[in-house]
């Protein structure tokens, strides 16, 4: 598979995670890593010892990134992998053959392993989590809007594999609400630019249909305790998230001014 696939890595404060990571692309034509220019640890570093060809780059949204990426890449295909996840030989393996022959798909779904709180997830949504990770440049462009969960525009047919994507996520539940909340904002940004301004009963609705959603619909109740806990941090950030698009979008008017006495 000579000069077909840069595994491309997206990262901020990723320094016990990223050499790992890079590791497990080690088979890949290039490794190429985009840093948060807001990084405070030695991510960067860590990502250059590991051989991998390294940019700094501030961040504006996930989109922004991974367009970058795509035209930084310098081969006819892209791997995203984040410093938490790791390509499994399966997947390699798997990879591999379908660049082979492509078919004229022009981007793969891959099914998304996590592992969070200590054990290995089946409900809330949190497997199979199918993502667009395996993509053709020049065919694959992620649109502004896509600010969080980005998901690609193709230009052309996808396909589907078969083997996961092992995703080491979260081993506290501080950790996962940490997340959460860096989230947030963006999640925010990205409903104020397609819906506007969120009513007031959207406070209320939308953490509830989220809830449902993660614990009743997407079977969150089979991992018992932890599918709950889950499903409650979701609905309470979407919750933020929607009280901080009502901010984003129409900021409080000022005070009228006072009136000059007569």
């Amino acid at each position: 598979m000579s000069h077909q696939l840069t595994a491309a890595v997206i990262a901020r404060d990723e320094e016990d995670q990223i050499g790992p990571c890079l590791a497990a692309l080690a088979w890949a034509d290039e490794r190429l890593v985009l840093v948060d220019a807001a990084t405070r640890d030695h991510t960067f570093e860590r990502a250059q010892q590991a051989g991998a060809r390294v940019e700094r780059r501030p961040f504006l949204d996930f989109a922004t990134q991974r367009n970058a990426a795509l035209e930084l890449a310098r081969t006819p295909w892209v791997l995203f992998v984040d410093a938490d996840e790791r390509v499994t030989p399966a997947l390699r393996a798997e990879v591999v053959h379908v660049l082979a022959q492509p078919d004229g798909r022009v981007g793969f779904w891959i099914p998304r392993r996590n592992h969070m709180l200590g054990r290995v997830l089946r409900g809330g949504g949190w497997f199979p989590d199918y993502q667009l990770r395996l993509l053709r440049r020049g065919a694959a462009h992620y649109q502004w809007s896509s600010i969080v969960h980005e998901v690609a525009s193709l230009a052309g047919p996808s396909g589907w594999l078969a083997e996961p994507l092992d995703h080491l996520s979260h081993r506290t539940l501080a950790d996962f609400t940490r997340k959460q909340e860096r989230y947030c904002g963006l999640a925010a940004r990205r409903w104020s630019a397609e819906h506007g301004r969120p009513r007031v009963r959207a406070l209320v609705g939308q953490p509830i249909r989220e809830f449902w959603r993660r614990y009743v619909t997407l079977a969150g109740y089979r991992d018992g305790p932890v599918g709950l806990e889950l499903s409650l941090v979701c609905a309470w950030y979407t919750g933020r998230a929607v009280w901080r698009a009502r901010s984003l979008s129409f900021p409080p008017e000022p005070p009228p001014a006072a009136r000059p006495r007569s």
